[in-house]
């Protein structure tokens, strides 16, 4: 398994010949609705959105996860899987093949074409489990997923915000990758934004990865207006791999560079019958 960190929430993961780009923001900036005066996300430098992409996975709907410039500037044919927010937001912005899911869901994917299309199960390659994710306002709910790649057996697990669905999770047994947040962000230093430092010591408890990484951080990317100041960041990769340690945990803590990819070593996995 091959993983690609782009900043903040984007990454690409490429495993049993697929590759899957996951909430993506790689073109210009970030602003949530037209409030660039309240806070700004941009990047000293453009990235190139890489090509002979399958699957593009959307968390959520806002911004940071389906960013419409970088959905403008991808190939609209590419299959999209998302949450019913995400979804909303990659059909407004032409994409022809969208399926919104829902927590609980499972979905077998195989290669129909161009890019993944869903298949049975005795035909699909790729496994996508969907479970509760983060809280977008008071009673929405977004999504965190895991990919199960049938061939080689091997698992991933993606929320980007620290709101792990442990009640469900914990019926999963080991999953072999987790991509999670390791720091606390919070506004003025009271109001959560994202979980890290306490939530992914227990997902290494929950779940037993082999490997861990972390998500939702800037980075090379750089914040303005109003508000940037106001948003505080607390813990790290290094102190989850001192806790993983201190637990007696074996769970590597890989923290990568932004636009680095990183070949996952991963032990076999017993492949996977639908």
């Amino acid at each position: 398994m091959k993983l690609t960190w782009f900043d903040a929430n984007s990454w690409l993961v490429e495993a049993a010949n697929t590759r899957i780009l996951v909430d993506p923001w790689l073109i210009g900036d970030l602003v949530f609705g037209n409030t660039s005066w309240l806070v700004r996300g941009y990047r000293p430098d453009a990235i190139t959105p890489p090509g002979d992409i399958d699957l593009i996975l959307l968390s959520q709907g806002l911004a940071d996860h389906a960013h419409p410039e970088t959905l403008d500037a991808l190939d609209k044919s590419i299959p999209v899987i998302a949450s019913p927010d995400g979804a909303s937001v990659a059909q407004s912005h032409g994409y022809t093949t969208v399926t919104a899911v829902d927590h609980g869901g499972t979905i077998y994917l195989g290669p129909l074409g161009d890019g993944l299309g869903e298949t049975s199960a005795d035909t699909a390659t790729l496994k996508l489990q969907t479970f509760i994710g983060a809280p977008v306002g008071v009673t929405k709910k977004e999504n965190a997923y895991v990919l199960t790649f049938l061939e080689t057996g091997n698992s991933l697990y993606y929320e980007p915000h620290g709101y792990p669905d442990a009640d469900h999770l914990k019926a999963l047994g080991a999953v072999d990758v987790v991509i999670t947040p390791m720091a606390d962000i919070t506004l003025m230093g009271i109001a959560p934004v994202v979980n890290g430092k306490r939530v992914a010591p227990k997902l290494a408890e929950l779940l037993t990865p082999q490997v861990m990484l972390p998500t939702a951080e800037a980075g090379s990317a750089q914040y303005d207006g109003l508000m940037a100041g106001a948003i505080k960041s607390s813990g790290s990769a290094e102190d989850v791999r001192s806790q993983l340690k201190q637990k007696g945990l074996d769970t590597r803590v890989i923290n990568p560079k932004p636009r680095e990819t990183i070949q996952l070593d991963l032990k076999a996995a017993a492949p996977v019958s639908s």
